[in-house]
């Protein structure tokens, strides 16, 4: 099941920027972590406080490059929930030419807050993994 797209502008500063003038592979992860944490944060407060999420794995694919001046979307979506994890997809995209700059697949975690320890994913996230925002 996939659930609902929630995006996140960007506009690429001069702090993205590598010694090859474009975009670094490494803020595109950063992104890639920002997106998902503002999806996470349009789930109601009462639920965000009793889970945290850690990060297992990011898998990202670089399509073509960014630069400073771009803006750019990035998009999300819970994939899939299985047990404790969740897999998590990000698309980057340039709005100018709707150019697919990136796309990641990550899995994540879910954590009981009061403990720390691996938790199944409960019904009242599944339903709560929405793009209201």
């Amino acid at each position: 099941m996939n659930y609902d797209t929630f995006t996140l502008n960007i506009t690429v500063n001069s702090t993205h920027i590598d010694d090859m003038q474009h975009v670094n592979n490494v803020v595109y992860l950063q992104w890639v972590q920002e997106v998902a944490l503002a999806h996470w944060n349009t789930v109601n407060e009462d639920i965000r406080k009793k889970y945290n999420w850690v990060a297992l794995r990011h898998e990202i694919d670089y399509k073509s490059q960014g630069f400073v001046g771009d803006e750019l979307i990035a998009q999300t979506w819970v994939h899939s929930f299985e047990g404790v994890k969740s897999i998590r997809m990000v698309q980057i995209i340039r709005t100018t030419d709707n150019k697919l700059l990136a796309e990641a697949r990550s899995t994540w975690c879910l954590l009981n807050a009061a403990n720390n320890r691996p938790t199944k994913v409960p019904d009242e996230i599944r339903n709560s993994i929405h793009a209201e925002v």
